[in-house]
């Protein structure tokens, strides 16, 4: 499975949730999975869109054909808009789906690994990160893909916001400690992002 993720600042909100609601021109598209996203809590103007594609050639298939029609319509609503795309490498917790109904928060992590260490972050994500995260209460699904340039995503999707302040507080530090995640990470940034239910596909 392709995961493609957008980050774009928006300048013009009510156009831009406009365009939003076109993407349901998605549904009929070979190999599409579904699409979601929503505003990050900390930039109120920074919106996030996952989609989900079967394999890379459907995906290309779509953007040479239908991607600019369906673009256009939101065309002038955003600027600085950052594309990666990202190859699901395993699930955090088990039978992930590109559902976003039953989440209100998503928590997105970009993580650049040292070239030497990938294997041991992967290790970790397996064995440590992925263990914690699928028994946390609130926790309802997640994924791990993998970019070229050892570029990392880890995307999961909570029930509600205190859920996840939850797992932050409690678990996190120690985690990190013992994934010698400081070793491994050269950059990491991430966002919290509540969903809007009208963006769904």
């Amino acid at each position: 499975m392709l995961v493609k993720w957008i980050r774009c600042t928006v300048v013009d909100r009510r156009g831009f949730e406009r365009g939003q609601r076109k993407w349901a021109g998605l549904l009929g598209e070979p190999g599409f999975r579904g699409q979601g996203g929503g505003w990050s809590r900390g930039r109120p103007d920074v919106a996030h869109i996952f989609s989900f594609w079967e394999s890379r050639a459907f995906y290309d298939s779509f953007m040479a054909r239908s991607h600019d029609r369906l673009a256009a319509t939101q065309s002038g609503t955003f600027k600085d808009a950052q594309v990666r795309l990202f190859d699901h490498r395993f699930d955090v917790k088990t039978g992930f789906e590109p559902r976003f109904t039953d989440a209100d928060l998503l928590r997105v992590a970009l993580c650049r690994v040292h070239e030497e260490r990938s294997e041991h972050f992967v290790l970790m994500q397996e064995k440590v990160w992925n263990p914690a995260m699928a028994g946390s209460p609130g926790m309802i699904r997640g994924l791990f893909g993998e970019a070229p340039g050892h570029e990392f995503l880890v995307l999961s999707m909570w029930r509600a916001a205190a859920e996840h302040g939850k797992y932050r507080t409690e678990r996190v530090e120690r985690l990190a400690l013992r994934a010698q995640t400081e070793a491994d990470v050269a950059a990491l940034a991430g966002d919290i992002v509540e969903m809007e239910s009208a963006w769904t596909v």
